[in-house]
């Protein structure tokens, strides 16, 4: 038998390592295919670290099944799950016959919230799919999104971070909004200054330019991806537009998530 596994966050749990052990045997197959897809708005997407964790994530599963005897192989796919399924099933030899798809539960999955399960499904061609929910574990990460622009240098920002790192596990994505009357390579500066800053300190932290709206750019990433907490940075309220809109008010209502207000006050660096 050859199973095919979509899994990416989920694919070194506990949880799903045991349903292969009780699915496969040393007679069988497993291909594990970790997609990292590109969000689907934003300018530009950084070379960051999610690949490289999806990278050792795939290691670690292929060698606990490998250790059980299992033949094991996979690969990471810059695709979403259903293409990344589709492009397995018509790719791999021998033929697939059982799809297994791990993700978190339902209040956290992106996957879920976008029936990834159920395209995978219409896609399989009448092969048997099992999803296996994965409920959260003590040693994963927590993922921090941050909405900033213009104070996304600032001291206030990047400490309330390394404080935030230092309490737990804890992955940043910090999205940059670009405003409609700046330059590109501004805030292409902004936002590589304050990733290297971060990443020097250990951090693990990757970021991108995203919809001038910074609640339409937020609430697209927690659509798309699993985000446990959000960081907001702003201006005082006489200088943020964010604030006048009620960007952390709005955010708190509509994602359903710990939002943390950060309040920078303006300084001619943090403009830079």
């Amino acid at each position: 038998m050859h199973v095919l596994v979509i899994a990416n966050e989920t694919s070194a749990s506990q949880t799903l390592l045991d349903a292969l052990r009780q699915e496969v045997g040393t007679d069988d197959r497993v291909t594990v295919v970790a997609p990292v897809n590109e969000p689907n708005q934003g300018y530009v997407v950084y070379e960051d670290t999610r690949r490289a964790s999806s990278s050792r994530r795939l290691e670690r599963v292929l060698k606990s099944l490998r250790e059980a005897g299992v033949t094991a192989q996979g690969f990471v796919a810059d695709a979403g799950p259903v293409q990344a399924a589709k492009d397995a099933l018509a790719q791999l030899e021998p033929p697939v016959d059982e799809i297994i798809v791990s993700t978190h539960g339902a209040d956290r999955s992106g996957w879920m919230r976008r029936d990834v399960v159920q395209e995978i499904e219409r896609a399989a061609g009448g092969l048997p799919v099992k999803h296996v929910v994965v409920e959260r574990d003590a040693e994963e990460a927590t993922n921090v999104l941050v909405v900033a622009n213009q104070t996304v240098l600032s001291d206030e920002l990047l400490d309330r971070m390394r404080k935030r790192a230092a309490k737990g596990k804890a992955a940043f994505l910090i999205v940059l909004p670009q405003g409609d009357d700046e330059q590109h390579d501004d805030a292409d500066r902004r936002l590589r200054r304050a990733l290297s800053e971060l990443r020097g300190d250990g951090i693990d932290a990757h970021g991108q330019i995203v919809h001038p709206d910074a609640y339409t750019a937020a609430m697209h990433v927690v659509n798309d991806e699993r985000v446990d907490e959000i960081i907001v940075s702003t201006f005082p309220g006489e200088k943020s537009g964010w604030l006048r809109r009620d960007l952390v008010g709005r955010l708190r209502k509509d994602t359903r998530r710990p939002v943390d207000h950060v309040i920078s006050p303006v300084r001619q660096q943090v403009m830079a």
